[in-house]
């Protein structure tokens, strides 16, 4: 009897090894999404596209809050339309300019004769954020300086998001002058406010749909090659599929007021802070099985280390001990689930004083498998059994939206990005992503389905941190891959 047993355990311990070898070996096998074979461009300069890139850094686009440039304050985006016209005369040409109603957008169309084909959008944006008071000795280039420094092109917008936009405008001359003539319309739209709230985007996509325009593609800013990536340790090439969104809650306790000399228990201030200590520790459900973070982590599978690969590729069995490794970074945090992050606290007006309403603020970075009632929700349920805890949706500062839908792989658009990531660097896997920040490109989800956040550049983890941060910069070579990667596209894009 107990030898029948100890076989049957010996059997099913066998078949539970061999399912896990099978998933292992199995996993991320096949690319996520198709490929195609890519046109080959025009020729490009990366030292000239280099050199307009420092231009256009020189122009201060700077914005600071929702309603930027104020009236009278347009002067430097003025003055960088009229260098561009002057910059890239060809495209200029070719395409008609126009300015989005009311805003500095400027919205290029480049007309395709095959009117049967859905257009193709292509985005970027003007502004940049400001460079903090007091770190403008940390750079070594100035930050508006537009330096071309051991290869390097210093400042603000080098990668956020300027160099994109010389790089579309870098392509749009090239194949002017190649005499290239579009099947399919191009859309060049360049947003004047991204970094603030995205006014000039919004307007400018419900311009297109008034119009009727439905886009095969829309395409922005969010993702590039990562070498090397913190995920296999080996180059990879990022498609944002998806972007989270944002929403803010206000945790409100309330107490007995009085004299701090003689505090009651479980003040106002104190059931705030259990509030947020539980939000703390009781995150927001991860998501693993599904997309973006399943089709990432499958595309990159064949480059992860064994017991790494192992891991993702049974997570009926090792997805707790996965969840709580990722929560452990906060990227990888981040990319999993929707982010708890307490931002402001507010308690009395004195210190000796009690609190009748003490408040924190808390921001939501929201996953697309969530929902804003869905964090509503989960706040509640969490500090249900805090005595006196009010749940609000905050009403003034950034209003967010939820998170955008999730861009399809399996079609001809996400099949071009990933040829032109893979070429880009070859060696590296093309993997969907979240993007973790907002973009213009969350706009135009309501004019088509397939909206992806992509640039064709490399960058290092190191130079990662120049976003929004010190010393950002961008390598001459990359300036020469965006122009290239770009022309590729819309050639892809073009192609029967």
């Amino acid at each position: 009897m107990i030898r029948n047993i100890l076989i049957g355990l010996g059997l099913v311990l066998a078949a539970l090894v061999g399912l896990i070898l099978y998933n292992t070996f199995s996993y991320g096998g096949a690319p996520v999404g198709g490929r195609v074979e890519l046109p080959e461009p025009p020729q490009v300069s990366a030292e000239r596209a280099a050199e307009n890139l420092g231009a256009a850094i020189r122009f201060r686009t700077i914005t600071l809050a929702s309603g930027d440039p104020r009236p009278g304050q347009e002067g430097e985006w003025l003055a960088m339309h009229a260098w561009l016209e002057e910059t890239y005369p060809a495209a200029h040409a070719a395409m008609t300019k126009e300015f989005v109603p009311g805003t500095l957008t400027l919205l290029y169309t480049w007309q395709g004769w095959d009117a049967a084909l859905n257009p193709l959008l292509l985005m970027a944006h003007q502004d940049v954020v400001p460079v903090n008071i007091g770190t403008e000795e940390d750079w070594e280039g100035a930050p508006f300086g537009g330096e071309i420094i051991d290869g390097y092109i210093y400042g603000r917008g080098a990668i956020d998001d300027k160099g994109s936009l010389v790089g579309l405008m870098e392509a749009a001359e090239a194949l002017a002058l190649s005499g290239f003539q579009p099947r399919r319309t191009l859309i060049f739209m360049f947003g004047h406010d991204e970094e603030v709230s995205g006014s000039g985007a919004e307007a400018g996509v419900a311009l297109l749909k008034s119009r009727g325009i439905s886009p095969e593609m829309a395409l922005d800013e969010g993702f590039m090659i990562v070498n090397p990536s913190p995920l296999t340790g080996k180059p990879a090439g990022f498609i944002g599929i998806a972007e989270k969104g944002y929403v803010t809650l206000e945790i409100t306790a309330l107490g007995e007021g009085g004299h701090s000399s003689t505090p009651p228990r479980n003040s106002a201030a104190v059931r705030l802070a259990r509030a947020v200590v539980a939000l703390d520790r009781n995150q927001m459900p991860s998501s693993l099985s599904k997309p973006p973070a399943s089709d990432m982590f499958r595309a990159a599978g064949k480059d992860m280390p064994f017991m790494q690969r192992m891991a993702f590729a049974n997570l009926w069995l090792f997805q707790g001990m996965i969840d709580d490794q990722l929560s452990d970074i906060a990227p990888g945090n981040a990319m999993i689930r929707t982010t708890t992050a307490p931002t402001m606290l507010e308690g009395s007006a004195k210190e000796n004083v009690l609190a009748q309403r003490a408040k924190a603020t808390i921001n939501f970075r929201i996953h697309p498998n969530d929902t804003e009632e869905d964090i509503v929700a989960h706040v509640k349920r969490v500090t249900k059994d805090i005595e006196g805890i009010e749940v609000a949706v905050m009403k003034e500062g950034i209003r967010g939206s939820g998170a955008s839908n999730v861009s399809p792989t399996d079609n001809r658009a996400y099949a071009v990005l990933a040829s032109v990531a893979e070429a880009t660097m070859p060696g590296a896997a093309a993997a969907p992503g979240l993007v973790l920040g907002a973009t213009d490109a969350r706009y135009a989800e309501d004019i088509t389905p397939n909206v992806y956040r992509f640039a064709p550049s490399i960058l290092t983890p190191d130079e990662l941190t120049g976003f929004h941060g010190t010393n950002e910069r961008t390598s001459v070579e990359n300036m020469g891959r965006l122009a290239r990667g770009y022309a590729q596209i819309i050639l892809a894009m073009d192609a029967e």
